[in-house]
């Protein structure tokens, strides 16, 4: 008997050992980002897709807007044991909203602008696809600029009463020249003023396939290849772009997967 219980005991510590060689935290969610941290010789498979590990063991990815119910992680460690877990994505409701007295151009571009469009859209979904070893994502997030929330991630926009693909951000509605500042440390991969779509645009890396996006910007402070802190400034609040008022829509990526970033933040700060 004395065995026995020494035997369970010593399978008991052994599981929980086991189980703790990798952890998770954050939002199991459709727009959820997820960090984990692992043993940094080992192999992390999301959906049978490899995942890069920090030297730190940290390793990260995301759900998309409209994500399926359940994932798949898979850890292979160095000697040679294997862990999966079976994640649940809970699904979200999202809001309808209309856009109104936006150019027709804008909401049905012609021919001649296609090419155009085509071209800013593979350099975005470029940059989108870069993946940094670094871990800029450490220093946190906070919100870019102070305003009203006028505009939510993964609702579905009916523009000009034409429905459209769905809201990939957050809005924040503020007057034109207000501050808009880097969310989370990273090196500045795009800086273009006069995006079809997205009017003045800032993309940011910051590390491990997690990029942020600042749109229809007024005026932009900062060049690509340079590395900024968060809370510093790199533009101004405009209407550039698709656009009816002064605003800025602010997106969060995981290589392809479009996160909401008001998961990552608490309520916006008052003015």
């Amino acid at each position: 008997m004395t065995r026995l219980i020494v035997f369970l005991v010593a399978i008991f510590l052994s599981v929980n050992a086991y189980a703790d060689r990798t952890s998770l935290t954050g939002n199991f969610t459709q727009g959820g980002l997820i960090m984990g941290v692992t043993e940094p010789d080992a192999v992390v498979l999301f959906d049978e897709k490899q995942v890069a590990i920090a030297p730190s063991g940290r390793f990260l990815f995301g759900f998309g807007r409209d994500f399926r119910p359940t994932a798949t992680l898979k850890i292979r460690y160095a000697d040679g044991s294997e862990e999966q877990k079976q994640l649940s994505v809970s699904k979200r409701e999202y809001k309808v909203e209309r856009v109104n007295g936006l150019p027709p151009s804008k909401v049905t571009p012609s021919a001649e602008f296609l090419a155009r469009i085509r071209k800013e859209n593979a350099e975005i979904a470029r940059i989108r696809s870069v993946e940094t070893k670094k871990e800029w994502f450490l220093s946190g997030w906070q919100w870019p600029a102070v305003g009203r929330v006028s505009g939510v991630y993964g609702s579905q926009r009916i523009l000009n009463d034409i429905p459209k693909r769905p809201h990939f951000g957050v809005d924040i509605a503020a007057p034109e020249g207000t501050s808009v500042v880097a969310s989370t440390d990273g090196l500045v991969q795009m800086a273009e003023e006069d995006l079809y779509y997205t009017g003045g645009t800032v993309m940011i890396d910051h590390g491990y396939g997690l990029v942020s996006v600042y749109s229809h910007l007024s005026k932009l402070d900062v060049m690509p290849g340079q590395f900024v802190r968060q809370g510093e400034k790199i533009g101004e609040v405009g209407s550039t772009g698709r656009s009816t008022g002064p605003h800025l829509d602010w997106r969060i990526n995981w290589f392809s997967e479009r996160l909401d970033p008001e998961l990552l933040l608490g309520a916006m700060p008052q003015n």
